[in-house]
């Protein structure tokens, strides 16, 4: 796509013999005469960059600079001044322009200059999608796994990512990784240093969906204050991630399916067809082919979508991930917390991997999490899960304490007189603390005492006798 240019000069003579000489140079260029044309112009669509003059018949050229800049910081924007202006031009330069061009306009110097400030910006827009892409860096090592099914879709989706243009369906229940794969397949492939926009198409009403896709003008809606651009034209080069997109309505359907055939579309409110370049990848948790049977979900739309498709499997199919994936978060969350990172201990992994997961991945990592807040020993137990996957996890003091059954059996009546003479022995008689002990009340105690006949002892530190 060719850059956009827009000169302002009151001058007619001067705006027709720049847009021929830029013209020429390749470059798509509109001209306006008037401070306030060139903002609206800014406001409706940013051009890639401005040639402003600081002398205009109705706004001062600083003024319109500063509010070019408000509205959309990242234009490019070249001063054009006579000689005696050139202190104003520094001036300019300080509130953002780029540089300055005196005139007469020399048109070799010209060319020369608005290839610097357009390669300046690109540079810029470059390196903060690098620092974004360092800060997130989302690739395929971190699909964890050794399992057949995982390795299947990490191998595919490696293939999907070197071509620019393929449509993707990533297909899978919620928590199994969709939005993970579809930033890999962004970060590892040709689109990298572009942007990645995602929106969840469950989030948000139909017409704010519509307004957050393709965006809208200005006067469009009751709220439409300004022209807003949407995520298909700001992801311009770059990924769009549509996530849950059996959700989407029929009308948006049909708008998406525009953008797929003809790589076009218009904003709420616009007559103006917007070109773009990006890459599609759509997930959902739904059964699409069903959809398209019931009539919920267009057909021509899914045979758009599902150029290639990736099913990720669940987690219960795929169990021999499972202390792998555990490992890993505990690894994670050992770092987050500044915790030493703890042991898994057997009995934990085994709960673990025979949990059936029906919040998948997603699940496991929350419960880790969970895990590591709780662990204080060096050591994630049972007793540190919760109830759904170790119900019956006895707490870590009974882990350190086996008791085995003898073959012959045993009385719980015996058994539980000699804990109960156990724990006074231990609280050297102490009620309240040997009630704490066995984990009973103090009325509890009381009874099991008398029942035992152990109430010839006396409580300590506290003067009570444990005869009723």
């Amino acid at each position: 796509m060719a850059p956009r240019l827009l000169v302002v000069d009151d001058e007619r003579l001067i705006r027709w013999s720049l847009e021929q000489t830029l013209a020429k140079g390749g470059y798509e260029v509109s001209s306006a005469s008037l401070g306030e044309a060139a903002l609206a112009a800014v406001r409706e669509d940013p051009p890639d960059l401005i040639l402003l003059d600081l002398k205009l018949p109705d706004l001062d050229g600083l003024q319109v600079l500063r509010q070019v800049k408000e509205l959309s910081p990242h234009v490019q924007v070249l001063i054009m001044t006579a000689y005696a202006d050139v202190g104003t031009a520094v001036e300019a330069m300080k509130l953002g322009a780029y540089d300055y061009l005196p005139k007469p306009i020399d048109f070799e110097n010209l060319a020369v200059t608005v290839r610097n400030a357009l390669e300046a910006s690109q540079l810029r827009q470059k390196v903060r999608l690098l620092s974004e892409k360092h800060l997130h860096p989302y690739h395929f090592e971190r699909m964890v796994g050794t399992s057949r099914g995982i390795q299947e879709v990490i191998a595919v989706a490696r293939k999907v990512a070197r071509s620019e243009a393929t449509t993707v369906l990533i297909q899978g229940e919620s928590g199994t990784g969709k939005d993970l794969l579809a930033k890999a397949i962004h970060y590892e492939g040709a689109r990298a240093e572009e942007p990645f926009m995602e929106i969840a198409c469950t989030a948000m009403p139909e017409t704010l969906l519509e307004s957050e896709l393709f965006g809208h003008e200005r006067g469009a809606f009751t709220d439409a204050k300004t022209q807003k651009k949407g995520l298909f034209e700001v992801a311009q080069g770059g990924t769009v991630f549509l996530d849950e997109i059996g959700d989407m309505s029929a009308g948006l359907q049909a708008k998406l399916l525009r953008v797929l055939e003809e790589r076009s579309f218009r904003r709420v409110g616009g007559t103006k067809d917007i070109t773009v370049d990006v890459r599609v990848i759509a997930a959902t948790n739904r059964d699409l082919r069903q959809a398209v049977e019931s009539g919920a979900f267009r057909k021509d739309l899914y045979y758009r979508l599902q150029v290639v498709t990736i099913t990720i499997p669940p987690l219960r199919d795929r169990r021999e991930d499972i202390p792998l994936l555990a490992r890993h978060f505990l690894g994670y969350f050992s770092r987050e917390f500044k915790k030493r990172l703890p042991r898994l201990s057997p009995e934990a992994e085994r709960l673990l991997v025979q949990y059936d997961w029906p919040g998948n991945v997603r699940e496991l990592r929350n419960v880790i999490e969970r895990s590591m807040i709780l662990e204080d020993a060096g050591e994630l137990l049972p007793a540190h899960l919760p109830p759904e996957i170790a119900p019956l996890s006895a707490s870590p003091a009974i882990e350190a304490w086996k008791f085995q059954l003898p073959k012959t059996g045993v009385i719980m009546e015996e058994v539980e007189r000699e804990f109960v003479r156990q724990a006074l022995e231990l609280t050297q008689g102490n009620q309240t603390r040997a009630a704490r002990l066995l984990g009973l009340t103090r009325d509890e105690l009381r009874y099991r005492v008398k029942k035992f006949g152990l109430g010839n002892r006396t409580e300590e530190n506290g003067g009570g006798d444990f005869q009723p």
